[in-house]
């Protein structure tokens, strides 16, 4: 079974700020991931990415806050979401 695309969005967020999603489903885990879901959400500001989940083969689930990558627990895919913008909302400028 090839990969299932479940949602591919862009949102512009502001005039230099834009967020990526892109979820598909998958006949296998990822490496290093315990579901069938593989993702990617990134929030860009003038050109650069400063927030990003994703679970590329062998590193699992995991976050990227700036330059700091950490392990991200998955547990579904709202929850990924409802993460994901509760970060977009605390690194946006007030």
């Amino acid at each position: 079974m090839k990969a299932e695309l479940l949602l591919q969005e862009r949102h512009q967020v502001a005039e230099a700020a834009f967020a990526t999603i892109k979820i598909w489903r998958v006949a296998e885990p990822v490496r290093g991931s315990q579901h069938d879901l593989k993702y990617s959400l990134a929030y860009v500001v003038s050109g650069v990415c400063v927030l990003r989940y994703d679970n590329e083969a062998g590193k699992g689930d995991h976050r990227h806050l700036g330059e700091l990558e950490m392990p991200y627990v998955f547990s579904t895919p709202q929850a990924l979401l409802a993460d994901f913008w509760n970060d977009v909302d605390r690194w946006r400028p007030q």
